[in-house]
């Protein structure tokens, strides 16, 4: 039996505060790794990183699936949207018009070139599906 005049002992863990102290510093070096950094920048196995390329790229994926070139993932079907693929073409006139002189030789020639591509498939797609049968 136990006296009721002795206090009660507290023990302390204190083996919680060393374990988050290895703990923070194991993240902050994997923070440091530059794996991490491409990961979190949206490279590695995730998103790609955002860059100009990216974008353009997007943009012109967007318009040849709207005409249909790319088929729908889901569906495995491919279905014409002219008018937004127009509206995706327009919209990479519009940044190559608003980037005049902000871009490198490479990033100019790879938008100009995507521009002049998509159009010419967006008149040969237009012509063919505005053609009698």
């Amino acid at each position: 039996m136990t006296d009721q005049n002795e206090t009660p002992k507290i023990q302390i863990d204190s083996g919680w505060k060393a374990q988050a102290q290895a703990e923070k510093k194991r993240l902050a070096e994997q923070e440091s790794k530059p794996e991490a950094k491409a990961s979190a920048a949206g490279g590695g196995g995730g998103l790609p990183p955002a860059t100009f390329e990216a974008l353009v790229s997007t943009m012109a994926t967007q318009a040849m699936f709207a005409m249909g070139v790319i088929p729908d993932p889901r569906t495995g079907q491919r279905v014409q949207h002219l008018d937004l693929a127009r509206h995706h073409i327009d919209m990479l006139g519009v940044i190559d018009e608003k980037t005049k002189g902000n871009l490198s030789a490479d990033e100019g020639k790879m938008l100009k070139t995507t521009i002049y591509e998509l159009r010419n498939n967006y008149i040969a797609i237009g012509s063919a599906a505005r053609a009698p049968r």
